[in-house]
């Protein structure tokens, strides 16, 4: 892959257009991490030539919202309704089979570049007023490697409107582990409580993890075929961690911050190119917050909100 921030008006002879516009390269050791223009998104992150994350090529937009940031909601919002102060909020219906407003208002989006060094990278694009969502609101998105060559990502809503504007943030990351058979992985997540959700996946309730929804002692990703919300999270110095990991003790592991207090969990066998894929997906809050209020956040005019998750790996003396 190759990086670019050349303006269009400017594009040399030869350059490489990719579905996902611009990609941006951050590199520091044996990492890599490679970041789109459209919706923030992280295509690739490899540790030691290990990849780490799914990817897709050059023609492709991400499928199955592959590694997408998500603002100003996360998951869905049911048949896009929510009310503010009584009156009715119209969201387009972007998931049609289950007429649902899905991932946000910047999945289509391309993200302005902010900054840009040789370990990060920061892009941001704005929500405007529109039917559904009447505020002014930007998202800030910066993925940076770490010294320890870890990835870190750090999510900030900024409101420039002159009202409290809701929102839930939440990303969409597919772990794996190399060419390592993904049936043959643990996955393992710190989570007491899952939510009980209707065909649509709208959660109507919740109970405490049972069955091939309780990863805390770890289930085999061969035995999973899954699409649950989970929440009360066991936070250590901070951080939740969730972790997909082989029988010689490699590991690929996602953090999330106390800021991230609910955690999706999407075992699937309908990505391209895929047998298997996991997404976990750290969120501030579940599906239908907007009319739940569940892990629903109000950011007052002119204020920011942050959250911070990442990814890190043990990969033997390779990594």
């Amino acid at each position: 892959m190759t990086s670019s921030t050349t303006p269009d008006a400017n594009v040399p002879s030869g350059f490489q257009t990719y579905a996902t516009g611009r990609q941006y390269e951050i590199r520091r050791g044996d990492a890599l991490a490679v970041v789109t223009e459209l919706a923030a998104g992280l295509r690739l992150y490899s540790k030691a030539g290990v990849q780490l994350t799914e990817t897709y090529g050059d023609a492709e937009i991400s499928p199955g919202a592959a590694g997408i940031t998500l603002a100003p909601w996360a998951n869905r919002v049911e048949d896009g309704v929510w009310y503010l102060d009584g009156k009715k909020q119209q969201l387009d219906i972007t998931e049609v089979s289950r007429n649902n407003a899905s991932h946000g208002l910047l999945r289509n989006s391309a993200y302005n570049l902010v900054d840009k060094s040789q370990y990060s990278v920061t892009l941001e694009a704005a929500v405007f007023p529109q039917h559904g969502y009447p505020f002014l609101v930007r998202h800030r998105v910066q993925y940076l490697l770490a010294e320890d060559q870890g990835l870190e990502v750090r999510q900030t809503l900024i409101n420039d409107s002159k009202a409290p504007a809701p929102f839930v943030l939440g990303a969409h990351p597919y772990l794996r582990l190399g060419e390592v058979d993904m049936d043959d992985l643990t996955l393992t997540v710190a989570a007491d409580t899952r939510l009980v959700a209707d065909e649509r996946l709208i959660p109507r309730s919740s109970e405490p993890v049972a069955g091939d929804s309780d990863f805390r002692s770890g289930q085999r990703v061969g035995d999973l075929d899954i699409d649950v919300a989970l929440t009360d999270l066991a936070f250590d110095g901070g951080s939740a961690r969730h972790t997909l990991s082989a029988s010689d003790g490699r590991c690929v592991t996602l953090w999330q911050d106390e800021a991230c207090r609910y955690v999706h969990v999407f075992v699937t066998t309908q990505l391209p190119g895929r047998p298997k894929a996991v997404a976990i997906e750290p969120m501030t809050g579940p599906a239908n917050a907007f009319n739940s209020g569940d892990g629903l956040r109000w950011l007052p005019a002119g204020d920011s909100f942050t959250m911070t998750w990442g990814i890190n790996s043990v990969l033997g003396h390779a990594g």
